[in-house]
């Protein structure tokens, strides 16, 4: 039988990727589940007793963002369990520091400590693999070292994303190659469940390799994803535009979990 875990209220901070953007389902709040959508349910499910969770995560924030944003309402909620992912956006942009971003990120975490609460914090995933990202490799890997340095000085969970190989893989990705998937979500959950040392029936979801494309293939699609994506990110960039100007958390309050929270319509 499965002991049952400590934590009753659990409060997620971050961007996109802990809205679980890539994720898609409508049932789900904001239309995404995620992997702390995935985190939840399972912890959910093993509560010794009620158990809530609230979601403060928005895509396209920065560091800077989401301390501002996120941590004084995730106090207020009094959770006993914080994932918080930050840096993401800010280590991609060109000419950014990963020791300053660490930096601003150790103060957070500072604040954050004054719950209590177990914390969970994110290195960044290993992007040798994507012919995108493959160039910031290096800047990845120095903020990783200092996201580790930052776990070791407030005694932090690390769940290690540049350490989960199953990842690594464009299989895994959605179609604008920045957030994961379906599948790229649920391997993120069953991680950050391994970190908190929670036993789950959650299987490694791994989907039949996508076909070899031709070269010619393989820059048709390298268009596409320029035209669908790329452009519209630079041209934020250049507007000083982020994909979150104007949108509120999925869930700003800590309630219980469910997944079928938006009835479907009727036929």
């Amino acid at each position: 039988m499965t002991e049952p875990h400590p934590w009753r209220r659990y409060v997620a901070l971050g961007d996109s990727f802990t809205e679980g953007i890539g994720d898609p389902e409508p049932q789900s709040p904001g239309g995404h589940r995620g992997w702390a959508d995935r985190v939840a349910e399972v912890l959910s499910a093993q509560a010794d007793g009620d158990f809530s969770y609230a979601n403060l995560a928005i895509r396209g924030r920065l560091i800077r963002q989401i301390l501002d944003e996120q941590i004084e309402p995730a106090l207020e909620l009094k959770p006993d369990l914080i994932t918080i992912a930050a840096g993401g956006n800010d280590v991609i942009r060109p000419g950014t520091d990963p020791d300053l971003i660490a930096a601003q990120f150790d103060a957070g975490i500072a604040d954050l400590k004054r719950s209590g609460a177990t914390i969970v914090i994110f290195t960044g995933t290993d992007v040798g693999f994507s012919p995108v990202f493959r160039g910031i490799r290096g800047k990845v890997a120095i903020y990783n070292e200092n996201i580790r340095s930052v776990a070791a000085r407030h005694d932090l969970i690390v769940a290690d994303q540049w350490g989960l190989a199953s990842i690594q893989d464009s299989a895994f990705w959605a179609p604008d190659r920045l957030h994961l998937n379906s599948y790229g979500h649920h391997e993120v959950a069953r991680m950050v469940l391994a970190a908190l040392n929670v036993p789950n029936d959650l299987q490694p979801n791994s989907p039949e390799p996508l076909p070899a494309a031709s070269w010619r293939q393989a820059r048709a699609g390298d268009l596409v994803w320029a035209r669908e994506y790329f452009v519209p990110w630079v041209l934020r960039r250049v507007r000083r535009q982020s994909s979150g100007d104007g949108l509120s958390p999925k869930r700003p309050d800590a309630l219980p979990v469910a997944y079928a929270l938006t009835p479907p319509l009727a036929e």
